[in-house]
């Protein structure tokens, strides 16, 4: 069979891959897509989709149709702890930016909102987009093996359905087979931490749970039954896949025992233990074994070949950060290879999104671990955790309902406990606040800022150079309501400035044409087409209105000068340049 050529290969179709596909076809880029399955994913798996991820997703102009599939924001918010769906419960924590407070942060940060939209369903919108974009996707494509050259990359594979194997020729590469990846493996990517932590079960089910939960709307129920488990506490998690009649629970078992059961009689068993009813009718769906890991990659990329997603950080889906940082991976790249490919930037800027991204890994896949290890507290508080006794470790539960100090301590402790899992299910900061330092970021030689409240839990927007445009909004024809990042992105630089910028303004143009390269520029204030009548865009702008902001395609800050320049188009093009890797 001849060579297919393409100019750049995605080795998977998890959301790192189909969100890179559907980026580098957005900015035309002729793109073939492999993977080794017949078919998307068949099981719910990641689902939480926070702001960032969608802010992504609007600039690549599918926002709304994954709102459409998804579970709204004001259904996610009531974490429960209990004994079981039907029993008792131990306690309740407003998550995913739920709480009065906390949903004015979230408001406030960006104009998209988060959401549940499982795995299964993702990646149709992901992939489809991509395809009718003109993406090329071969399912039952395995890959094999790549040798790289000076040029390309020759990539061998297997077509499962004939039998044969033949030969992929790519320009580059993106890895994106997950958390076993070969392609990670055959570059030679250098990998930190420990794979198989813990293990774990999903048990995907359908039931109707509606007179048990809707009162309560939420995504995830814990429930804790003392002895139903090898550890002993019993700790299960019930998650909502769609409201309120499909279901996925995730349930640990000895990762140095036997292979775990997965017939259909001990996952009913599990189910209806876990529901607390067992009038209830239930239809097991698939089950299926995972393990825990704590591990990601120093770098991601060898040569032409760049990997993302869970091929180079591997967690636990606590924080649901999961599919986020995969996707959030492919959109950082993507806009990359473009103009790489287009010979609008020099090779120089491949090399930032391992400094970028990397880092992002390691942070989200300490904190994911970090979470699991912080649900101990409310095991503390509990008694759970000082004897093996199951029956003792009820009457410690139990306790907590008594009139005495010791139980009042206990309740205060549990509450405690509870509310410290705000780092996992209201960690806006980390959500939100990824900040980059690379040859694609132009420092302005002024120090971070010094986060105001927890830089976790809270998201501090900024406009220096490698944070993120901040959100505001500002208005056009006095009633048309329009995002910042919506005036950037869309595959190409912008200039934000104010009135007295129009330097850079002509500067934009100037430069744009002079490197070949799409710099769009937008004024805002009073009598321009975009006016900041709340004033929100000048508390979050960090400049003057003569000064100006470089952003990205990715609608990160590459350049800030905070006013005026004598000469704005050497200044832009200085920056442009440095970014773009081309000589000075």
């Amino acid at each position: 069979m001849p060579t297919v050529e393409t100019d750049v290969l995605v080795i998977g179709t998890g959301p790192a891959g189909s969100a890179a596909a559907l980026a580098l076809a957005t900015y035309g880029v002729r793109t073939t897509v492999i993977t080794k399955y017949g078919r998307l994913a068949d099981t719910p798996r990641a689902h939480i989709t926070n702001q960032r991820t969608m802010e992504a997703l609007r600039d690549l102009g599918v926002e709304e149709e994954v709102m459409a599939e998804a579970t709204p924001q004001h259904l996610m918010g009531n974490l429960v702890y209990c004994t079981s769906i039907a029993g008792e419960e131990l306690g309740r924590l407003h998550s995913w930016g739920t709480r009065p407070d906390r949903l004015a942060d979230y408001s406030a940060a960006s104009p998209s909102r988060m959401c549940d939209m499982p795995q299964d369903l993702m990646e149709p919108v992901l992939l489809h987009n991509a395809q009718s974009r003109g993406a090329h996707v071969r399912f039952d494509t395995e890959y094999l093996s790549l040798e790289q050259d000076d040029e390309g990359v020759t990539v061998h594979v297997r077509d499962r359905l004939r039998g044969d194997e033949y030969d992929i020729r790519a320009r580059y590469v993106v890895g994106a087979d997950g958390g076993r990846s070969l392609v990670a493996e055959h570059v030679g990517l250098p990998l930190r931490g420990q794979m198989g932590v813990a293990g774990s079960i999903n048990i995907v089910f359908e039931a109707d749970l509606s007179h048990l939960v809707a009162d309560r709307p939420s995504v995830l129920y814990w429930v804790l039954q003392p002895g139903a488990d090898v550890g002993g506490i019993g700790a299960g998690l019930v998650r909502m896949v769609r409201p309120w009649h499909k279901w996925l629970i995730v349930w640990g078992y000895d990762i140095d025992g036997p292979a775990p059961d997965l017939s259909e009689e001990y996952a009913l068993g599990i189910v209806h233990r876990l529901i607390g009813d067992d009038s209830v009718p239930v239809t097991i769906t698939s089950s299926s074994a995972w393990t825990v890991n704590h591990l990601a990659a120093e770098r991601y990329s060898a040569g032409r070949v760049f990997c993302a997603g869970d091929a180079v950080h591997r967690h636990p889906p606590s924080n649901g950060l999961g599919s986020n940082t995969s996707i959030q991976d492919a959109y950082n790249l993507a806009w990359k290879l473009a103009l790489v490919v287009r010979g609008q930037a020099g090779p120089g800027l491949l090399e930032s999104y391992s400094a970028e991204r990397a880092p992002v890994g390691r942070q989200v896949v300490d904190r994911a671990n970090q979470s699991i290890a912080d649900t101990a507290r409310i095991f503390d508080a509990l008694g759970l955790t000082n004897t093996a006794d199951p029956e003792l470790m009820v009457a410690h539960m139990a306790a907590r309902k008594e009139a005495t100090p010791e139980a009042e301590k206990q309740r205060a402790a549990l509450r405690e406990a509870i509310a410290f899992k705000d780092y996992e299910f209201n960690c806006h900061g980390v959500e939100m606040d990824q900040r980059y330092e690379s040859t694609a970021v132009v420092p302005d030689g002024t120090p971070p800022e010094e986060p105001v409240r927890d830089p976790e839990l809270y998201s501090h927007p900024t406009s220096r150079p490698g944070a993120k445009l901040p959100h505001a909004w500002v208005t056009a024809d006095r009633r048309r309501q329009v995002s910042t990042l919506d005036l950037g992105g869309h595959g190409r630089f912008t200039v934000f400035t104010g009135i007295g910028g129009e330097a850079w303004v002509r500067a934009a143009q100037e430069v744009g044409e002079r490197l070949g390269v799409e710099v769009a520029a937008v004024v805002i204030g009073p009598g321009r087409e975009y006016d900041d009548l709340y004033g929100d865009w000048a508390r979050v702008r960090g400049t003057d209105d003569g000064g100006a902001l470089l952003v990205r395609p990715d609608n990160y800050v590459a350049y800030r000068s905070a006013g005026a320049v004598a000469d704005a188009a050497t200044a832009l093009e200085d920056a442009l340049r440095t970014v773009l890797d081309r000589a000075l």
